[in-house]
């Protein structure tokens, strides 16, 4: 399958016709977007050869995240044969927030987002400004560093492991578990990627059952430790089992690691690739906040979403028997040009820009304040430290459908 631009309509047909998520090549995983476009013209609610829908329109994206009664978030059926039934990845993956319905989900989002208040972030700025200093002044002293390795990826880690109060000598792993438990999402997996992320799940879950017991005996602030809030937090007069609370801190730390680690990385390579943008932001600082809800939209760092029905339904006019899998692409809504104006700009200052880069409804991302901020400091402060920045080589995508982002990014702040 060829990912350059489509010549012409005929050719973009036949890029939807012959479009299958479960085989991707090389040139898909570097631009994805033709294809995307390709898709929303021709075949905008695209069935897989498995039978699954692809959908690619902003407003049926939108309407299936509405209703989360019809399509369900719950994975433990659909993720059975994929994984297998019993195994790390299989009961993490049907555990975790993110693939629950309610009532579980609900009990869960809420002790999370107790602790993801808007002051408990505002606190957060201190330590996260001097944290992103160092950074700075070691990468200075280099002159030429890696984005990814030595900037991007270093500063969830320490926010995410600051929140659950992860000990600094003991988060070295964490990086490594993260890739591998989210590199078992993607639509197609080989026996290696099989084995890492079992491998993962088992060592990530032995780790923190010593930091559960650790905290029991010593609780922290409930009001800022978010493993202690886990650990002590009722709903409706129920507490988490253990299983629910060992693979939602296998969650939290996941999703707040990989997810910003993309948004800091994307940001900074697309402000290189559109010299006009950055310098604009320099000459307007205040440009910062439409600056990272635009990077979110047009390099979104979770490019996939899943649901499945489980009542017949309708997308549009197109029927959905109960049992269909339901993938959302959020990359592609994100440049519908239904919904935003000239959509493969690159535009800081766009308004309105009603992206769905955290999703929407009841499963919108509950730590997005917390991503924002730390893109927005991440990425201010860097662009304003080195205004000249460039990159020494050619960034390189990780072969990833479903999280967009690079593994390297060579930079020269010369």
């Amino acid at each position: 399958m060829n990912s350059a631009v489509p010549a012409a309509s005929a050719e973009a047909a036949e890029l939807a016709r012959t479009f299958d998520l479960r085989h991707l090549d090389a040139s898909f995983y570097a631009n994805p977007y033709p294809i995307y476009d390709a898709l929303r013209t021709h075949e905008p609610i695209k069935r897989m050869p498995d039978g699954s829908l692809f959908l690619t329109r902003y407003r049926d994206i939108q309407a299936v995240y509405r209703d989360a009664k019809v399509f369900s978030s719950d994975k433990t059926v659909e993720f059975g044969p994929k994984y297998g039934a019993g195994t790390p990845l299989h009961a993490h993956h049907t555990t975790s927030l993110v693939f629950n319905d309610a009532p579980r989900h609900t009990r869960v989002r809420k002790l999370i987002a107790g602790a993801l208040t808007a002051r408990a972030i505002a606190a957060m700025e201190p330590g996260l400004i001097a944290l992103v200093d160092g950074l700075l002044d070691r990468a200075e002293a280099r002159g030429q560093f890696d984005l990814i390795d030595d900037f991007a990826s270093a500063i969830p880690v320490e926010v995410i492991g600051n929140l659950l109060d992860v000990p600094h000598d003991e988060r070295g792993p964490l990086r490594d578990w993260s890739l591998a438990i989210l590199g078992a999402l993607e639509p197609s997996l080989n026996a290696d990627q099989q084995a890492r992320g079992n491998r993962a799940v088992t060592e990530f879950i032995d780790y923190l059952k010593g930091l559960v017991a650790a905290r029991r005996a010593r609780p922290g602030d409930p009001q800022h430790d978010v493993l202690t809030r886990l650990i002590d937090g009722e709903t409706d007069g129920e507490r988490l089992d253990e299983a629910e609370l060992l693979h939602n801190c296998i969650f939290i730390l996941n999703a707040g690691h990989e997810t910003t680690t993309n948004l800091i990385g994307n940001g900074l390579v697309l402000l290189a690739a559109w010299p006009g943008e950055r310098e604009r932001l320099q000459r307007e600082p205040a440009l910062l906040e439409s600056a990272i809800e635009e990077c979110l939209r047009f390099e979104s760092s979770n490019q996939l979403g899943n649901r499945i029905a489980v009542a017949d339904a309708l997308i549009g006019e197109t029927p959905v028997p109960r049992g269909t899998p339901v993938t959302l692409c959020i990359g592609a809504a994100n440049r519908d040009p239904a919904q935003f104006e000239t959509p493969e700009r690159f535009d800081i200052g766009r308004e309105p820009n009603r992206h769905l880069a955290f999703g929407f409804g009841v499963h919108q991302c509950a730590g997005l304040s917390l991503a924002r901020l730390e893109a927005r400091i991440a990425i201010g402060r860097f662009v304003a430290r080195f205004p000249a920045y460039r990159m020494s080589g050619e960034p390189e995508r990780a072969a990833r459908a479903r999280f967009r982002g690079f593994v390297g990014a060579p930079v020269s702040i010369e």
